[in-house]
């Protein structure tokens, strides 16, 4: 398989979206406080129950 590789001209930022009181926001539109909790969040996996 061939690598594609881009320098940083060629790149386009992402856009992250999460679920917020019921529905889909853009990160990007948070307050500064609330984009600080964002990244400081911890997923996890729960195990499948049987």
């Amino acid at each position: 398989m061939k690598k594609t590789l881009l320098t940083n001209s060629e790149r386009q930022p992402c856009e992250v979206w999460t679920r917020v009181m019921g529905y889909h926001r853009p990160v990007t539109s948070f307050n500064p406080g609330k984009q600080s909790e964002h990244r400081e969040r911890q997923y996890f996996k729960e195990n499948r129950v049987n």
